[in-house]
């Protein structure tokens, strides 16, 4: 599945360090340390309606990434939502938007790997651009990739890194496969999460979905099992092997940029409703509401 270019997003303005710039002008240096070693962390957030949904908690993983890596002279949260919204007003985005917002490590004085090196303070990017969920209404194929999710041993999920080679290397597969996204496992062979969003699955009424430790414990992810709460369906987080996603009643994914997405098919198995009632449709209902209903205003 490949997005389509937006029109509208051709003449867009992109906020690098303060300034608004055309996109065609919109750059970082080449010792940025993004371009160095994708030494920087990154939020995906949406905007419905002149509201940008779940945004304190965006600004607070952002924040605990940053600090996770030891960043220095960061914007605070406040900084960053101010540089947020001078986007969006410059662009006129109140709805049916997506910001990509990176924090870099900054530029360096010479070439090299040592955070030291990084004498000027953080980059900040704020990339909004007219943008639907990227999967719409669409039913998911996916494929399990050979390539295994990051471990806690090697670097722990909990950062919301721009380091993203081995998710790139499992798109890959999928790509090849001719599948919409690839399921990522664990080192000790369990589902983790596809390379681009969170797994759920759905079995005689149960919401079951990964322990999060080798994969990210998403903003929506926790909408979810919130929603899941408070309508008293039984949530168990465990490990869950690729064998009982084939045998699940419901499968979808979740993230901020696809939304909540079914899944049909898995490894060229299809998933089958043998329960009856849809969990999902019941859950979509409920993220729809708070879509709609909640959500930082835009002062404009």
């Amino acid at each position: 599945m490949i997005q389509k270019f937006d029109s509208r997003n051709k003449n867009i303005k992109i906020y690098v360090n303060g300034e608004l710039l055309p996109r065609n002008q919109a750059r970082v240096s080449v010792f940025d340390s993004v371009v160095q070693g994708g030494d920087a962390v990154w939020e995906g957030i949406r905007v419905y309606d002149g509201k940008i949904f779940a945004l304190e908690d965006h600004l607070k993983r952002l924040q605990e990434s940053a600090k996770s890596m030891a960043f220095k002279n960061a914007p605070d949260s406040s900084q960053v939502k101010q540089a947020i919204f001078k986007t969006l007003e410059a662009n006129q985005m109140r709805d049916h938007t997506h910001i990509r917002l990176t924090l870099t490590r900054g530029e360096k004085i010479t070439s090299g790997m040592n955070p030291e090196l990084n004498q000027a303070g953080c980059t900040l990017i704020v990339l909004a651009e007219w943008k639907p969920p990227i999967y719409g209404s669409h039913s998911l194929k996916l494929v399990t990739s050979s390539i295994r999710r990051n471990s806690p041993h090697t670097l722990d999920s909990k950062i919301h890194h721009n380091n993203l080679i081995n998710n790139i290397l499992a798109k890959i597969e999928s790509n090849l496969y001719g599948a919409d996204d690839a399921i990522m496992l664990d080192l000790q062979g369990f589902v983790s999460e596809t390379n681009a969003t969170n797994l759920f699955m759905i079995s005689q009424g149960k919401l079951f979905t990964p322990h999060a430790d080798s994969c990210l414990p998403g903003i929506t992810r926790q909408k979810v099992l919130e929603i899941a709460a408070k309508a008293r369906i039984p949530v168990f987080e465990k490990n869950l092997s690729i064998t009982e996603f084939y045998n699940a009643d419901e499968v979808f994914t979740s993230g901020t940029m696809g939304e909540l997405a079914e899944v049909s098919e898995i490894d060229g198995r299809t998933i089958v409703n043998r329960f009856g009632e849809s969990v999902l449709k019941q859950i979509r209902i409920e993220y729809d509401q708070l879509t709609a209903t909640q959500g930082e205003k835009l002062p404009f």
